[in-house]
């Protein structure tokens, strides 16, 4: 009788989790189905039946609002920051992290609850002193906003490499300078193909900061000519007013801004589970 209500218990557990986690689903790809039907839609069809397919597939309405938004330059400038950035975060925060484990000092803890703790300060209580300092130094352009995301991102990278390569047996180290290898050997041929979980959850998480941002870009290039995705998504919806939104150039703008990232994300996840585990355990 017990395993009878027991049994019954847990398929009525299963049944409930199953409803809750179709519903978090749902949640979670309406917003996305929501953009990807509308971006195929006229400015009146969309203002007209926002939730109803599209009456026909077309991507005109998308090269149109390339064109009118000039997003391939503003695609193009986008991806040289995201990929400078992220190369500079995996370069300074896994030799940090390498240093800081292998030194295994007071001063390397001191140096890594450093790190730790500036990820508790919101970028809002910064951000006008920091664009205020880059400005008197001249940096108030694309290179020093690579060098802002370079800056904001190294916290939890380190976090995550020191987590990951305090299991990285300092043997192997050892035998590769016996054998003569320099230090940059050792750190490109040795330590960076052991963190490679690691590394891949640090390129897939800091892009999607850097690649959907508004804020800084905003903050550091303002209406300039060059323009990052979001800067040209936002003075795209301004080109009419503050009071009309040009739904059929928003929409399908916002599908082609997208569509790298969950791409990305998709072929990665696995990889990211696996880094942030091996980090969070090691």
């Amino acid at each position: 009788m017990n395993n009878s209500v027991q049994t019954t218990g847990q398929k009525l557990g299963k049944v409930v989790m199953f409803i809750v986690l179709l519903i978090m689903g749902l949640v979670t790809i309406f917003p996305i189905a929501f953009m990807f039907m509308n971006s195929f839609k006229s400015q009146a069809e969309i203002v007209d039946s926002p939730l109803a397919l599209p009456k026909e597939i077309t991507f005109k309405y998308i090269s149109h609002a390339m064109t009118e938004i000039k997003l391939v330059p503003s695609i193009l400038l986008t991806v040289l920051i995201t990929v400078l950035a992220v190369g500079f975060i995996v370069i300074l925060s896994s030799s940090a992290a390498w240093m800081m484990v292998r030194v295994r000092s007071k001063f390397a803890m001191f140096v890594l609850l450093l790190f730790t703790s500036s990820m508790l300060i919101p970028f809002q209580a910064v951000m006008y002193p920091l664009i205020s300092m880059f400005e008197n130094v001249g940096l108030k352009n694309v290179p020093g906003l690579i060098i802002m995301y370079g800056g904001f991102g190294l916290a939890m990278s380190t976090f995550l490499y020191h987590g990951f390569m305090k299991s990285v047996p300092a043997s192997l180290e050892e035998a590769a300078i016996i054998d003569g290898a320099s230090v940059f050997q050792v750190y490109f041929k040795i330590v960076m193909p052991l963190v490679k979980p690691t590394t891949l959850t640090v390129i897939i998480l800091n892009p999607m900061s850097v690649w959907n941002d508004y804020l800084l870009p905003f903050l550091v290039l303002g209406d300039s000519e060059n323009k990052t995705l979001t800067l040209a998504l936002y003075y795209a919806k301004m080109k009419d007013g503050p009071y009309s939104v040009p739904w059929d150039l928003m929409f399908p703008a916002v599908l082609i801004t997208v569509i790298p990232v969950i791409i990305l994300f998709l072929f990665l996840q696995k990889q990211i589970i696996k880094g942030m585990a091996d980090g969070a355990v090691k």
